[in-house]
């Protein structure tokens, strides 16, 4: 049988999504720690993406193939039970046996988000990158609204090494600010390597003067890292939700 399942997680204390061999504090090992357990066999579980070291998700999709008595609802509460605490999977069901939830994934949201107050908040420190900043939001505004559609993001991608196409099309770039707090929500049909942190730096150092926001349509044309600015870090980073058809 192919389970879905809808996953939420603080990442601060994991190394990512992906399973690596040098460690077992990855997303995607500690959930086919517990699925094994619960099936009795090994279980390989597909993510939607890849979430970087220490960002987090609200709405991660990921499937797996096994077999089990239990009912999607048991199957949740066991996961639950023996998972860590900073891990929490909302929901399960079935799929059809072809689903596979990277491939059919349709559309993808994160959200970055930007304390901008003097002080530190220590409440939100793992879930945010302090800026003690007052951001242009129209530059950033309009900046952003040149990223939007479909481009080459190869200026916007941490991998140099990246052989497949990096053409990707954002459909809407939203730019918020609420009280202490500078939200950005991209939302695409997918994003490159620490793409999202990087459109987010180079939108903010236009939020700072630093570069203007006419100065999108070159960094695209240039096709080159060096032209974009720099990723924020990863725990200001939430994966929130992953469409599908």
């Amino acid at each position: 049988m192919n389970y879905r399942f809808i996953i939420q997680y603080d990442g601060t204390r994991y190394s990512g999504w992906q399973k690596q061999g040098n460690t077992d504090q990855t997303i995607q090992g500690k959930l086919e720690a517990v699925l094994e357990k619960l099936a009795g066999e090994p279980v390989e579980v597909h993510g939607s993406g890849r979430t970087d070291t220490g960002a987090h998700a609200c709405g991660q999709a990921a499937n797996a193939h096994f077999h089990t008595e239990r009912s999607c609802g048991q199957i949740k509460d066991f996961l639950n039970r023996y998972l860590p605490q900073d891990i929490a999977v909302l929901d399960v069901r079935t799929a059809p046996h072809r689903f596979h939830s990277r491939l059919n994934a349709k559309q993808k949201t994160y959200c970055y988000r930007i304390h901008t107050g003097q002080v530190r908040d220590v409440f939100t420190r793992k879930y945010t990158h302090h800026m003690a900043q007052d951001f242009d939001l129209e530059a950033m505004r309009a900046a952003a609204a040149l990223l939007t559609g479909t481009h080459d993001f190869t200026s916007f991608c941490g991998n140099r090494r990246f052989k497949k196409s990096p053409v990707r099309t954002i459909t809407q770039i939203l730019i918020e600010q609420k009280d202490q707090e500078l939200q950005l929500w991209f939302t695409g049909d997918g994003f490159l390597q620490n793409m999202v942190r990087i459109l987010t730096g180079t939108l903010a150092e236009v939020g700072m003067g630093k570069r203007p926001a006419d100065s999108m349509t070159d960094i695209l044309e240039a096709k080159n890292r060096e032209a974009a600015g720099e990723a924020l870090p990863a725990q200001g980073l939430t994966l929130m939700s992953v469409s599908y058809e």
